[in-house]
């Protein structure tokens, strides 16, 4: 009897090498090399590098910033969500675009948007601004708005189809139970998108803390005013202060590591619920049939 002999797939072993390759070479290396260089001359010179007063002014600036966007995208989002997901109106369709729009304008265009929209001296709304002596280009406020910008499409986009997918049977049998509208949302619809809005949350914070293109444009990268992490990033790589630019990176590159582990984590977890939803439903349909038919078996004994 002879052997077959099995054909060694060359083929996947190839295309894993060349994928493997290439994350390699576009993202392992790179982050490897933010963190080589930012321990380059040792700890000492890390630690003083992250701990200037224009690193601390650009890490609180960038925090104060979040803290600020996110919670605000967070309510819009829900409320848009829910809005797109439960009523049908004219120019709904205009609307999902829209909330696309950030995701489709390069963030500088976002930024030279604002620009002609409050630049107190070319703007379409400097009159106003300048009777109620509100700064917003090169301050504080044009950060925050261009922020906000980029970041909404993210909680509405994790939120949405969830909604859809649910329908809204239970709500309406809780509002005939007598429930109101938080008892609602607190007991019926905040469960089934809790996993959903905490992934978009996760995913808008990252956007928020990252955000370079757009708060260039309008922040004027007024050292401890108006600077960012990234910004400071920039700036003292643009002034060949190496360890003090890669420190400051490997930051951003902590936050997006563990950005990647709470998606995992949440996906995983969502995963799990899921499973062991379906199982004790299966389990409680079996139990239902065995039930119906156990009282069939008993008559045809008799």
């Amino acid at each position: 009897m002879k052997l077959k002999l099995q054909s060694i797939p060359w083929g996947r072993y190839v295309l894993m090498t060349l994928g493997l390759s290439f994350l390699a070479i576009a993202v392992l290396f790179p982050l490897l090399n933010i963190f080589y260089q930012a321990f380059a001359n040792g700890i000492e010179a890390y630690l003083q590098s992250v701990t200037t007063p224009e690193a601390h002014h650009a890490i609180f600036l960038t925090v104060l910033i979040t803290l600020i966007c996110v919670p605000v995208n967070t309510v819009f989002g829900i409320l848009a969500a829910w809005v797109l997901a439960r009523y049908s109106f004219p120019g709904k369709v205009m609307l999902l675009l829209i909330l696309d729009l950030p995701l489709a304008i390069s963030p500088t265009i976002v930024g030279l948007m604002f620009i002609l929209l409050y630049s107190p001296t070319v703007g379409l709304f400097s009159s106003w601004l300048q009777v109620a002596n509100i700064r917003v280009i090169f301050a504080l406020p044009g950060m925050i708005l261009t922020t906000l910008f980029v970041t909404i499409p993210f909680v509405v986009r994790e939120v949405l189809p969830v909604l859809q997918s649910t329908g809204w049977e239970e709500e309406e049998a809780a509002q005939t139970l007598g429930a109101n509208s938080w008892q609602i949302f607190r007991r019926v619809t905040f469960p089934t998108i809790r996993w959903a809005l905490f992934y978009g949350v996760i995913l808008c914070t990252s956007r928020a803390i990252g955000e370079f293109g757009a708060v260039s444009v309008v922040s004027g990268k007024l050292i401890n005013e108006t600077n960012t992490l990234t910004l400071h990033i920039e700036q003292v790589y643009a002034e060949y202060q190496t360890i003090a630019a890669f420190a400051c990176a490997s930051l951003l590159a902590i936050l997006a590591l563990l950005t990647l582990v709470a998606q995992e984590f949440l996906r995983n977890l969502d995963v799990s619920r899921t499973v062991d939803a379906a199982k004790s439903r299966s389990a409680g349909n079996r139990r239902s049939e065995l039930f119906k038919t156990k009282p069939q078996r008993k008559s045809a004994k008799v």
